[in-house]
């Protein structure tokens, strides 16, 4: 064995790694475990979060690719992955426990915002993280059409974080999501039925999307998505009064006419001191199947540098797809991920989402949270 480097010497490079959710030291988060060093070899495992699944197969190989510029005089280095568990703290006044809260909107509707907004969960969800999925489009709910879900919310009762004189959880009654293959859905289409619109002013909207967070039994959660209203309605007002929102992503189209739009929704999001995470271009193009051509039906790039200008961070761009329009029609939205044509897009969109919030969070690292008693 070559004696150039020891444990300490190892451990002095891990911790300057930092793990992709909290972007702390993974040596002082104590992600790594197994270190075994011999004959000029590394080997390790490495512990992830699942909010973090997207990037697990990035993060090895730019872990096994930092060790070796660190430590040159290694022959091999070796990086297992295991899930590191670390539970998410309630946020807000409302009690939900979520460590990313993500509002998907547009500045106008047609855009085909729930379409991505139930795909991006899905994606989430795919990748190993523990999703919920919220249709705050009240008026407009599509999220069980495009998921093919139906029946009517439970109500059960949930344990709290405060304690009785005997020292036992106090109860509380809560609305049970709908399952979807082991993500938790809650919208207003389970409410109504299908044909019947619904007609209220801003104080009920406030009460309805209130009851949706604080209500609803969405257990510990990597992610929840909100497919938000589209335009500029009073619900991200309620939403930012309500808990902290990790960010929104505005999704578009590329003509002029929905980039004004867009623009609109990226303002509003501004004011409300809601970080824009990104921007996604919808429908970018059509490729035919019968020649392989590509039409720019709607134009094309225009969000991507629309979003340069304003100095957002651009997420990906989505074509034109039959089959995706289908499988929205046929409530198989998760089908997207079987078409690669589809499914390449839609991954990348869910890995630079999660890449971008990493990198936010290794720049700025979140306070720890202190439980109060």
């Amino acid at each position: 064995m070559t004696e150039e480097y020891d444990l300490a010497a190892v451990k002095k490079v891990l911790d300057e790694f930092l793990d992709p959710e909290s972007g702390r030291s993974v040596l002082q988060m104590e992600q790594v475990r197994d270190i075994q060093l011999g004959d000029g070899k590394l080997s390790l495992t490495l512990e992830l979060t699942t909010h973090s699944a997207p990037l697990w197969e990035s993060t090895r190989e730019e872990l096994q690719t930092f060790l070796r510029d660190k430590l040159p005089q290694l022959q091999a280095v070796e990086v297992q992955l295991d899930v590191h568990q670390r539970s998410p703290e309630p946020i807000g006044q409302i009690g939900l426990t979520a460590k990313s809260v993500i509002a998907v909107a547009s500045g106008k509707g047609g855009v085909g915002k729930s379409t991505i907004a139930a795909s991006l969960a899905l994606g989430l969800k795919r990748a190993g993280c523990q999703v919920g999925l919220m249709d705050a489009d009240v008026y407009g709910p599509s999220v069980p059409h495009l998921l093919g879900l139906s029946g009517s919310p439970e109500i059960r009762e949930q344990p709290t974080n405060q304690r009785d004189e005997q020292g036992n959880p106090v109860m509380k009654r809560g609305i049970l999501p709908i399952d979807c293959d082991g993500m938790r859905v809650m919208s207003m289409g389970f409410m109504v039925s299908p044909d019947e619109a619904v007609i209220w002013r801003g104080p009920m909207l406030h009460g309805a999307i209130t009851q949706f967070l604080r209500d609803t039994i969405w257990g510990p959660l990597d992610y929840l998505i909100i497919d938000m209203p589209p335009g500029t309605g009073d619900i991200a007002l309620t939403l930012s009064q309500l808990l902290p929102l990790t960010g929104a992503v505005v999704v578009c189209t590329p003509q002029d006419v929905a980039l004004l739009d867009a623009v609109k929704a990226i303002k509003m999001y501004e004011k409300v001191k809601i970080p824009v995470l990104g921007v996604v271009e919808n429908m970018s193009y059509f490729l035919c199947p019968d020649n392989g051509k590509r039409y720019d039906i709607f134009g094309h790039g225009g969000a991507k540098s629309r979003a340069e200008s304003l100095n957002i961070p651009f997420l990906g761009e989505v074509p034109i797809n039959i089959q995706m329009r289908v499988n929205g029609d046929e409530g198989r939205t998760l089908a997207n991920y079987d078409d690669a044509t589809i499914a390449e897009p839609l991954e990348s969109i869910c890995f630079n989402l999660v890449k971008n919030l990493a990198h936010g969070r290794q720049e700025e690292p979140p306070l720890p949270s202190l439980s109060v008693l």
